[in-house]
């Protein structure tokens, strides 16, 4: 079946939901999911429609396009058609910390994630054997304070080389410029410890063993030009308790990073994630 994915935003006003189901409705599309979001603090609407169109196929899914196109223009909304299923082009960043990275691998390799990794950057060589043993490019960029900018450039020749979709720091150690974040607005990921703010810097898990803590959590973000404060997308908790030391509480970290990256990921790339000024709505 020619099975397809609408996601919509535009400012709220009576009749949005009649006027595009009617456009499907008119192109014999068949809805076979909807989720719809209004925020009565933006006034905004958010909607995610799975429809069937059958028949007509990929002919009928330009005419589709037109008629979404026209009635986008009046409603000026923010919109995007894409089949079910569709891969989108994703370029990996890590430094030392692999975790997130062989996750993202294992579960674009077996088909878990809508993705395929067309590359992984990272300012050190660690990774270079496991990523290329899934046969995917790696490029080495150092990076010091003198070399940044020219890092970054190459870094945004490397996105539209390889034309990529989606970015993601997958535990990526490096501060990106504000340049480069407004660049990459709404297509860049990142992914943390919880425990920021309270245990910044060197060995936060055993800052956090000191303080007794009882939960463990990652947060994967959008990047934006605030360090590790981009629109929420995921979030994971774990509970542990005063039998975790140290090396117990890294490693439910790490799961926890791992979960909560692959679910902000996969949302993205299903359309089920909108940027509400400084938040994000998920339509799962």
């Amino acid at each position: 079946m020619n099975r397809y994915i609408l996601t919509w935003e535009c400012g709220e006003r009576p009749g949005i939901v009649h006027a595009i189901t009617g456009a499907l409705l008119e192109r014999s599309g068949d809805i076979r999911e909807l989720k719809q979001f209004d925020d009565e603090h933006s006034r905004r609407i958010f909607l995610r429609i799975e429809f069937v169109l059958d028949p007509g196929g990929d002919a009928e899914a330009e005419r589709l396009h037109d008629d979404l196109e026209t009635l986008a223009a009046q409603l000026e909304a923010t919109w995007r058609l894409q089949r079910k299923g569709e891969q989108r082009r994703v370029l990996v960043m890590v430094s030392r910390f692999e975790h997130c990275l062989n996750d993202l691998l294992f579960r674009s390799r077996i088909g878990e994630l809508p993705i395929e990794i067309a590359a992984v950057v990272s300012n050190h060589p660690d990774h270079r054997q496991l990523v290329e043993w899934h046969r995917i490019p790696f490029f080495r960029v150092p990076v010091t304070a003198e070399t940044k900018p020219e890092a970054e450039r190459q870094l945004l020749e490397l996105v539209e080389r390889f034309e990529v979709d989606l970015v993601v720091l997958a535990r990526y150690m490096q501060v990106l410029s504000d340049d480069l974040a407004r660049e990459l607005t709404g297509r860049a990921i990142n992914i943390h410890h919880s425990f920021l703010p309270s245990f910044k810097g060197a060995k936060p898990y055993h800052q956090a063993f000191e303080r007794g803590v009882k939960t463990v959590g990652a947060t994967a973000h959008y990047v934006n030009s605030e360090l590790d404060e981009g629109p929420i997308i995921a979030q994971q908790v774990v509970e542990v308790d005063h039998s975790f030391g140290p090396a117990e509480l890294a490693a439910a970290g790490r799961d926890a990073e791992c979960k909560a990256l692959s679910n902000a990921v996969r949302w993205h790339c299903e359309g089920r994630v909108f940027l509400n000024g400084g938040r994000t709505v998920v339509l799962r």
